[in-house]
C-alpha cells in the first residue's frame, strides 16, 4: 500500500512520461523504465483482461479495482494526461527553442538509468552480454534505417497501431519514430487534424490489441527471464542514444498538413562540425551541464532510495 507521498511521486512520474512523448526518440516506456515502475506498469496493463470483467461481475468494483492495480494506473494516467494538457507545452517550447540541452538532458537520464539498472541486475551469463549487444544493434539499426512509404489503408493502419503502441512500451523506442519509419506519420497526423474517425478507430483497435498481447508476453518474459530481458532493454536504451544525439544535420524531411516539419533522416555531428555545417552555436558547455544534471538526477534518486530503504529497515 503506497503512502500519499508515494502516490504524489507516482503522479510526477506520469507527468514526465506524458511530457517525454513530444521528444523524438524518447517514449513513455523509456521514462517508466528509468523511474523504476516499468515492471509494475506491464503487470497492471496485463491485468486489464476478461478475468477483470469476471471479477467485477462476481465480487464487485472494489475487488476488480484491486486486481487491476487501479490506484497505480489511475495516478499514473492522471499524471500523463495532466502533462499532455499542461507540461507538454513547456516541453514543446524547450524542444523548439532549446533542443540541444533538452536532448542532452534526456541522454543523461538514459545513461544514468543504464548504469543504475546494470548495478541492480548485473550480467550473469554470456547470453546477457549477447542480448545487451543485440538490443543496441536493433535500436541503432532502427534509428538509421531508411523510411518506408506504406499506403495508409485500414489494414495497414491497424497493424501500424499494433506496432507503434508496442514500441511505446519498449524502453528506447518511440512509437512516433516507428510511424515515421513506416512512412505513416504524416497520414496519422492528418487523420487527427481532419478527424478521420475511421482511420483513428482502426489505429486505436490495432494499438489496443497489440498492447494487450504484448504486455502479456513482456510480463511472462520478465517473470521468467528478468535479467536477460533487462539486459536487452538496456541495449535498447543505449542504441536509442543515436536518435536523441543533440548535434544533427537534417538530410531528409517532410511537412505534415499542420505545417510541422517531420525529420525522416539526419546525420549525427560533433559539436565543432555542427557549428561549421549547420551554422549554429552548438552550446557545448550547456549540453554537458544538462547531460550531467540528467545523470546525477537518476543516480541521486538511486542513492536517496537506498538510504530511505536502509532507514526504514533499521526502524523496523
Amino acid at each position: 500500500m503506497r503512502s500519499p507521498v508515494q502516490y504524489l511521486i507516482l503522479f510526477m512520474k506520469g507527468l514526465v512520461m506524458g511530457a517525454a512523448d513530444v521528444v523524438p526518440g524518447v517514449s513513455g516506456g523509456t521514462i517508466a523504465f528509468v523511474s523504476g515502475i516499468y515492471i509494475e506498469l506491464i503487470s497492471s496493463i496485463k491485468a486489464l483482461n476478461l478475468r477483470a470483467l469476471s471479477i467485477l461481475g462476481r465480487e464487485g468494483l472494489v475487488s476488480a479495482w484491486q486486481y487491476i492495480n487501479g490506484n497505480f494506473l489511475l495516478c499514473l494516467v492522471a499524471g500523463i494526461f495532466t502533462s499532455l494538457f499542461s507540461l507538454a507545452n513547456v516541453m514543446q517550447y524547450l524542444l523548439l527553442e532549446h533542443p540541444l540541452p533538452l536532448s542532452s538532458f534526456f541522454s543523461g537520464l538514459i545513461v544514468g538509468s543504464v548504469i543504475y539498472l546494470l548495478r541492480q541486475h548485473p550480467f550473469r551469463h554470456r547470453l546477457d552480454v549477447t542480448l545487451f549487444v543485440l538490443g543496441i544493434a536493433i535500436a541503432y539499426g532502427i534509428s538509421i534505417a531508411p523510411s518506408l512509404t506504406l499506403e495508409g489503408d485500414h489494414i495497414t493502419m491497424f497493424f501500424a497501431g499494433s506496432i507503434a503502441v508496442c514500441a511505446m512500451i519498449l524502453p528506447g523506442i518511440s512509437g512516433s519514430f516507428i510511424l515515421v519509419f513506416l512512412g505513416l506519420y504524416p497520414i496519422f497526423i492528418s487523420a487527427i487534424v481532419n478527424m478521420q474517425i475511421d482511420i483513428l478507430a482502426v489505429f486505436a483497435c490495432g494499438g489496443l490489441i497489440g498492447l494487450m498481447s504484448f504486455s502479456r508476453l513482456l510480463s511472462w518474459l520478465l517473470s521468467h527471464y528478468q535479467t536477460a530481458v533487462i539486459a536487452t532493454m538496456c541495449g535498447f536504451l543505449v542504441g536509442s542514444l543515436n536518435i536523441i544525439w543533440p548535434w544533427k544535420q537534417v538530410v531528409m524531411s517532410t511537412t505534415s498538413h499542420s505545417g510541422k516539419v517531420i525529420v525522416l533522416a539526419a546525420d549525427n555531428l560533433f559539436p565543432q562540425q555542427f557549428a561549421e555545417t549547420v551554422g549554429r552555436d552548438p552550446q557545448t558547455m550547456l549540453c554537458v551541464i544538462a547531460l550531467a544534471i540528467g545523470l546525477i538526477l537518476v543516480l541521486g534518486l538511486e542513492y536517496v532510495g537506498e538510504k530511505y530503504t536502509e532507514t526504514t529497515t533499521e526502524a523496523v
